[in-house]
């Protein structure tokens, strides 16, 4: 297993130190499943290092046909840069829209109306109507 840094991963800094511990001086385990594998005693302690292998790996990346289906998805083409929007036109996306207008809807409570504290929007028959809010409990 490649030595990588996993210091905020405690799952793997004991399956790296398991590993160290049974592989003490042998060679990297065959591959979990495997006829070699198979054929290893019980006791054997590459075998049981070939189990946490798998199952760090399997914790990490899933199952390999959905990491190859990853892989496939993260290397098949791509549209085209040119079919792509331009920073001009992402950037004007972007930009702020003017505020809208603040409306009160029919059936829905009162609306605050921002930058006058104390004043509430109403819909009533039909209209827009500011109230202030001694008249919104009403």
């Amino acid at each position: 297993m490649s030595q990588t840094s996993h210091d905020d991963d405690p799952v793997a800094l004991w399956a790296g130190a398991r590993l160290v511990e049974l592989l003490d001086g042998h060679d990297d385990p065959p591959k979990y499943g495997i006829r070699e594998w198979q054929h290893l005693p019980n006791g054997d302690p590459r075998k049981a290092a070939a189990m946490i292998m798998a199952a760090e790996l399997w914790r990490r990346y899933g199952d390999e046909q959905q990491l190859m289906a990853w892989f496939r998805d993260a290397t098949r083409n791509r549209d085209a840069l040119a079919s792509r929007r331009t920073l001009a036109e992402l950037n004007a996306l972007a930009a702020p829209h003017p505020p809208r207008a603040v409306q009160a809807a029919e059936g829905w409570p009162p609306v605050a109306i921002p930058g006058r504290p104390g004043w509430y929007r109403r819909f009533v028959d039909g209209r827009q109507v500011d109230v202030q809010r001694t008249d919104v409990a009403a």
